[in-house]
């Protein structure tokens, strides 16, 4: 097949369709589909290995978002999520994109942080000048501890030292930075926080008690941005309605939480796709949105001398191709796979751009239409299957609760009693 993420009536196609099309794309193999369509292709031993006390597993709805050019390129994006319209918001978001380019990305370097907390100082102030002086020592310790990072390029580069004031008195924190190459990096910073604790004591005089990364990555972000066309958008008074709708969200924190919620359905769509930390990277971005000192959008929106509507996002993605889930869970590497990404940092750009995707969606649907329109209409079906619907039954019992406007259970339990009814 031509090597294109604009695919036309893709959500039209029934389940094989739409499967043979990934295939193609991602030059995936017979048993790597079946992966994807297997009830659960986590098998219930490895799931063993991966947590404690298991009972099972949960399956969660595995969609493909289309229509991604990033930097030129075509991606599809696989996308995990529960919720209606979330995959659908965003090819559609992607496909206005594509009128002026697409989406253009960067990254800075997959560097991550460890923190060594050190107390019980009487010269904090001078514990911290002595730990950057001796930071070399710092360094070496740390870089000990894994030397096939090493190899790779990475490893510990910088020591940094803050004094903090706490309800506990001032304390030291020692922070490595680690550049983790291809792997999110919790692990491996953990490991070098605990390695160097015994020296700074030594270093500081002090006593250390934690010794753990930052899921704050401010040293590890990726950023996108992207044009939309002014008439693709819906014109003047549409895009004026967007910047509306963004100045509510930058200046009401309960907007706001909602708004970076909605930037968040993507993220962490292709985030839990890729078997990757969720939690990780929706506390880094949401303290992130606060680290001004007041919580704001994840996002910028401007208009163009155009009068074009210009979209940006930046946001800590520690995300990596190596290590944990990644590797363990054969539905996250066959993720992996079909955006083909080639390191973890083209894999953060590519989530950034669907997080900005996400929420250009959102705020066009609420500054026109509403949420609800389009959300409620792939959310009956839902609905349907609740009250008790299958096979066709369910589109036919969504599609009347939809016009009807009542997209409740009783009503679909009251439809689908009808159809039966109208069966005999």
């Amino acid at each position: 097949m031509e090597h294109t993420s604009q695919i036309p009536g893709f959500y039209k196609l029934d389940l094989n369709g739409r499967l043979n099309i990934v295939k193609a794309f991602a030059n995936l193999t017979d048993e790597e589909v079946g992966h994807l369509t297997a009830t659960s292709s986590l098998k219930i031993d490895l799931a063993e290995k991966m947590i404690e006390n298991v009972i099972g597993i949960m399956p969660v709805p595995l969609g493909i978002a289309i229509n991604f050019l990033i930097n030129g390129k075509d991606y599809l994006i696989p996308m995990a999520t529960e919720e209606p319209s979330v995959v659908a918001a965003a090819s559609n978001a992607a496909k206005m994109a594509r009128v002026k380019g697409g989406f253009f990305t960067s990254s800075t370097e997959p560097v991550m942080i460890a923190q060594v907390q050190v107390i019980k100082l009487s010269d904090p102030h001078r514990a911290r000048i002595e730990v950057l002086r001796r930071k070399d020592e710092i360094l070496k310790l740390a870089n000990q501890q894994d030397p096939f990072l090493i190899s790779l390029g990475g490893g510990a580069r910088d020591v940094g030292a803050r004094v903090i004031s706490t309800t506990r008195g001032e304390m030291l924190v020692v922070e490595l930075y680690v550049d983790c190459k291809d792997a999110m990096g919790a692990n491996i910073v953990n490991t070098m926080a605990e390695a160097v604790a015994e020296h700074v004591e030594e270093i500081t005089g002090g006593v250390v008690v934690l010794r753990i990364v930052s899921n704050l990555a401010t040293f590890r972000l990726a950023r996108a941005s992207a044009v939309f066309d002014k008439e693709v958008v819906g014109g003047d008074q549409v895009i004026d309605a967007i910047l509306d709708a963004y100045a509510f969200a930058e200046s009401d924190p309960y907007r706001c939480a909602t708004h970076n919620k909605g930037i968040m359905n993507g993220i962490t769509a292709v985030v839990l796709a890729t078997g990757n930390d969720t939690r990780a990277i929706e506390a880094g971005a949401h303290t992130y949105a606060a680290i001004s000192g007041r919580y704001r959008s994840l996002t910028k929106w401007e208009k163009s001398s155009d009068g074009d509507l210009v979209g940006s996002i930046e946001v800590p993605m520690a995300v990596g191709l190596v290590g944990g889930a990644t590797k363990s869970n054969p539905v996250a590497k066959i993720c992996t796979k079909i955006i083909g990404a080639k390191n973890a940092n083209e894999l953060g750009e590519v989530i950034a751009a669907v997080g900005l995707a996400q929420n250009f969606a959102a705020l066009r649907a609420l500054a026109t239409e509403g949420i609800q329109k389009g959300h409620m209409k792939l959310h009956a079906r839902n609905i349907a299957i609740m009250a008790g619907a299958t096979g066709k039954m369910v589109d036919q019992v969504a599609a009347k609760m939809v016009e009807e406007k009542k997209v409740r259970v009783d009503r679909a339990k009251e439809i689908l009693n009808e159809l039966g009814e109208q069966c005999k």
